[in-house]
């Protein structure tokens, strides 16, 4: 299996084989794209970001395309996040890589970093206080053990830091101070509460801190990890230098690091100041490594995103029993058409199967127009394991499982899911339709066969002049999916 991390300074590929439980890893590349210093105000990407990114990408796909699907996940973080052509290196990367982008919010990308990094250490340390630096955002992660319980993605990073206050790599007394005060307003709203939360260890991730740890101690200032003195004796250090040409001066700084490590050093230095940090053990895992277990746990039938859905059912107080039969229609229905509508993806069939799970959760807010609610509400959680793109694809099942079917909503979607996606939300909603009644009295019995726009149902004979109920909902969904294109006859 394998993980690439498409990071706003750095991109990373690992792949790694499972032996005897444990991931071994077999293969590494790194390459400095420096996406974020490609984004403008605007938050495009420039056209020579995108270039130096699809290059890259190019020499990970001869690693990654003959893996099989399911084997792969790519991830991008903050730039990707905010720029607003994203679509168009996405659409690059998926073809150079030959396997889908996942768009990760930064409480996701927290939890995979925790994650990355607690399988890189050994015993039980109790509580851990996480950091990564990337390009665009910092991470912070309390937790213990595997389990992340607190988590804060700050918009901070040592490119967007180094472009902020050091545009043309020139080093003052006055930028390092306004980078020192910019970073203790960004963590002023957490400090406190990381601080009353506590925790017994500190643990740096990312290239940023490790470059720091690896200059301090070239210096001499410790002798392991980074302390809070060696940090700002190499603040004061860096207060000699006029430009970034002179920090080839520093040992142990990696050339390609320099662009970027002034800035870099800031954001530290004041993270270690708002939470009063005095030692940083450093650790090589990252949100890579993180990737790679968190695909582990979905092969293994451990999918976080199974825990995120039950939570939010028990947290918004849904129908268990309903959503259940709801969802086991949706599968039994969409065994019958898969191959005819081209369902049969494992991703796909889970989805529907979630969206059954949380087709009624906007009820907690109110009964009216629930579906905008619910749609609402998994659009903009948190929700630990899923991507930005899958969210956004539960959101729409959920909008469209009742009343007018929403086409608008489809057509906002990417072309390639537009169909697949439709024939989901259809296929929800007869099972939806179907368990009306929220009767805990076995479904009928019930046949669905669809030819492209067309579906036609079998039920039992004598069933539905039965259940005149059933046939008048029918009859409106038909009325409904006839405005949208499709043509539904039932007998």
């Amino acid at each position: 299996m394998a993980a690439v991390d498409l990071g706003s300074n750095s991109f990373h590929l690992i792949i790694a084989r499972l032996v005897n439980g444990s991931l071994q890893v077999i293969d590494r590349e790194r390459e400095m794209v420096r996406l974020a210093a490609g984004l403008d105000d605007n938050k495009i990407i420039s056209a020579e970001a995108i270039e130096r990114a699809s290059a890259c990408l190019g020499r990970f796909g001869q690693l990654l395309r003959d893996m099989p699907p399911g084997s792969v996940r790519v991830a991008g973080t903050n730039t990707l996040r905010s720029a607003q052509n994203a679509d168009i290196l996405i659409e690059h990367a998926e073809r150079a890589l030959g396997h889908p982008v996942e768009i990760i919010a930064g409480a996701e990308e927290a939890r995979l970093i925790y994650l990355g990094v607690a399988h890189s250490l050994s015993g039980n340390d109790g509580q851990r206080l996480v950091i990564d630096i990337g390009g665009g955002s910092t991470e912070l992660i309390l937790g213990e053990g595997f389990q992340p319980h607190h988590m804060e993605s700050l918009h901070m990073g040592c490119v967007s830091f180094s472009r902020r206050f050091f545009p043309h790599h020139r080093i003052s007394d006055k930028q390092l101070s306004k980078a020192r005060l910019a970073a203790l307003q960004e963590m002023e709203p957490v400090c406190a509460d990381y601080r009353r939360r506590g925790w017994q260890k500190v643990i740096g991730a990312s290239g940023t801190i490790r470059a720091v740890r690896n200059v301090v101690n070239a210096m001499g200032l410790c002798e392991e990890g980074i302390s809070a003195a060696a940090l700002f004796q190499l603040v004061e250090h860096l207060r000699e230098y006029e430009d970034f040409d002179q920090l080839v001066k520093l040992p142990a700084l990696a050339r390609d690091r320099i662009p970027v490590f002034v800035g870099g050093v800031m954001v530290l230095a004041g993270v270690f100041e708002g939470l009063r940090i005095k030692q940083m053990a450093v650790a090589d895992s990252a949100m890579r490594e993180g990737l790679l277990y968190d695909l582990l746990g979905r092969i293994q039938d451990e999918d976080v995103r199974s825990r995120t859905v039950d939570s939010l059912v028990t947290r918004y107080q849904v129908d268990r029993a309903q959503a259940q039969r709801v969802a086991e229609t949706a599968q039994r229905l969409n065994r019958q058409v898969a191959e005819s509508w081209q369902l049969a993806d494992d991703n796909l069939q889970r989805l529907l199967s979630w969206a059954g799970m949380l087709h009624e959760i906007g009820m907690d807010i109110t009964h009216n127009q629930y579906q905008k609610h619910g749609s609402y509400i998994l659009r903009h959680a948190d929700m630990p394991g899923f991507s930005r793109q899958e969210q956004q694809v539960l959101s729409v099942l959920v909008y469209a499982h009742r009343r007018k079917f929403p086409m608008a909503e489809f057509q906002l979607l990417p072309e390639s899911w537009q169909k697949p996606l439709s024939h989901l939300a259809i296929i929800l909603r007869l099972a939806v339709l179907l368990h009306r009644g929220r009767s805990d009295n076995p479904p009928p019995e019930v046949t669905l066969a669809v030819d492209q726009q067309n579906l036609e149902l079998t039920f039992t004979e004598n069933w539905l002049a039965e259940h005149t109920l059933t046939q008048a909902d029918l009859e409106q969904e038909a009325a409904y999916l006839e405005k949208a294109g499709f043509r539904l006859k039932f007998r």
